[in-house]
């Protein structure tokens, strides 16, 4: 959080590019940045793929930026119009100063599992134990510790040490080497090789927090809320085309292209949880943004001066339910 609240900073500082003095070269045209690569991203790449941007009148260019930081600052420097991240990252921006709002939610809960070395079988046996995060104040540490009070676990209470470890290929690593007893994981194909190679998972655990939610700047939409309003039909479109089963062949083979994996069988887990847990009518989720703000306030003061209420905007996702188009869509896809 402290490295957006700077490069956001930087960014107003060096770029001074406003919204409204590239009205004309943006048009239709957008740039739709998203922070992370993993199966959730799937109805985006499809709806690319299958031409529903353009079947919208949209040209988007997909972007994936793996600094956080940065796509943020690329959203305030008027580079990139719509960011899919995290929603932590969603209030740490906003903590920041910027004036943007939470669109829609296609992952509006995380799933995680809460891995342990063998021989731990109940949350009380992680009692005095080390527990591995990515960082304090994370969005795995965050993972964590709403994991650890599901299973009615305080680290102070019970004597659980908190580590920095590193990221998950790191925490997974260090769970086999005996550095840490326990950690969690929201990466499908790291989860199904920990499995493989024996390591149990005490719990899955759906946690009330957004793993991914689309952000926009206010003034966009100002001015571009049609534009606005075809993405997200043609992002829709894109999980339409993932729920259908005679589909499936088509998507796995675009998790493979994007996810840089040759092996069907190793993406099947990660297509597996994308259509189950995708969010079919996808309404930006406060309680999830509160819960976030909740645990996270008293490391990041400033995230408790926010109000969620104002960050969010779903009236493009109600326009699209209420008239009817989801609905319609997903039956001509024959999803039920």
């Amino acid at each position: 959080m402290v490295n957006i609240l700077a490069f956001v900073f930087a960014a107003f500082m060096v770029f001074g590019n406003s919204l409204e003095s590239h009205a004309a070269s943006i048009m239709r045209k957008v740039v739709f940045a998203y922070a992370t690569t993993n199966a959730r991203i799937a109805p985006y790449w499809i709806a690319q793929e299958k031409g529903f941007f353009t079947k919208y009148g949209v040209e988007a260019d997909l972007l994936f930026v793996r600094n956080t930081p940065i796509i943020i600052a690329g959203m305030v420097s008027g580079g990139i119009q719509i960011v899919n991240t995290s929603g932590l990252s969603a209030l740490a921006a906003a903590a920041a100063g910027v004036d943007l709002k939470a669109v829609a939610a296609f992952s509006s809960r995380t799933m995680i599992d809460l891995f342990v070395r063998p021989g731990i079988e109940s949350p009380k046996d992680l009692r005095g134990r080390r527990f591995g995060v990515q960082s304090f104040g994370g969005t795995n540490w965050m993972n964590g510790m709403l994991g650890l009070e599901q299973i009615g676990l305080d680290p102070d209470r019970d004597k659980i040490s908190i580590l920095v470890i590193g990221d998950q290929t790191i925490l997974s690593q260090s769970l086999e080497g005996g550095t840490i007893d326990a950690m969690v994981i929201t990466d499908r194909l790291l989860s199904r090789r920990l499995k493989q190679k024996g390591f149990p998972v005490l719990t899955e655990l759906t946690l009330p927090v957004p793993g991914q939610v689309i952000l926009v700047k206010t003034a966009y939409l100002k001015h571009y809320s049609e534009t606005m309003e075809d993405v997200l039909k043609a992002s829709i479109e894109g999980v339409a085309f993932v729920l259908t089963p005679s589909n499936k062949l088509a998507v796995l083979n675009s998790l493979m292209k994007h996810l840089r994996i040759s092996d069907p069988t190793i993406v099947e887990e990660g297509y597996q949880d994308l259509v189950k847990h995708i969010d079919r009518k996808p309404y930006p989720f406060i309680e999830g943004l509160q819960n976030i703000q909740r645990l996270m306030k008293t490391h990041y003061p400033k995230l408790a001066e926010i109000r969620v209420e104002g960050l969010i905007e779903s009236r493009f996702i109600r326009k699209l339910d209420e008239s009817g188009f989801i609905d319609r869509l997903y039956k001509s896809y024959g999803v039920k």
